[in-house]
């Protein structure tokens, strides 16, 4: 009789253990549902901010373009607009060149 008691405790703990196990087993399934879950709207907001991120510094960097070639173009009219206005001097070039090229002074 004291072995069937025995038996009886084994087998009751046996299948608690097995309860606990499943226990386990079904709380080690959630919390992965949790993380995978968590992980997914983590990624999803990143994309998000990623994106808008981007967005402002791409319009940032468009203006920076465009700010530099109003002043390139600004810069190469006054350069144009300096060069149209020097005076020519025909004869002293034509003095200078065919001295250096010519030998003539």
């Amino acid at each position: 009789m004291e072995q069937e008691t025995d038996q009886n405790i084994l087998q009751h703990l046996l299948h608690l253990e097995g309860e606990a196990s499943s226990l386990v087993d079904d709380a080690q399934a959630e919390a992965n549902r949790r993380l995978a879950e968590a992980e997914k709207q983590c990624r999803i907001q990143f994309d998000e901010s990623y994106s808008v991120e981007a967005e402002k510094l791409e319009i940032i960097h468009k203006n920076e373009i465009d700010a530099i070639r109003k002043d390139y173009r600004k810069q190469l009219e006054s350069y144009r607009a300096e060069l149209l206005a020097q005076s020519v001097d025909k004869k002293a070039f034509t003095d200078l060149a065919a001295g250096l090229f010519l030998g003539r002074k």
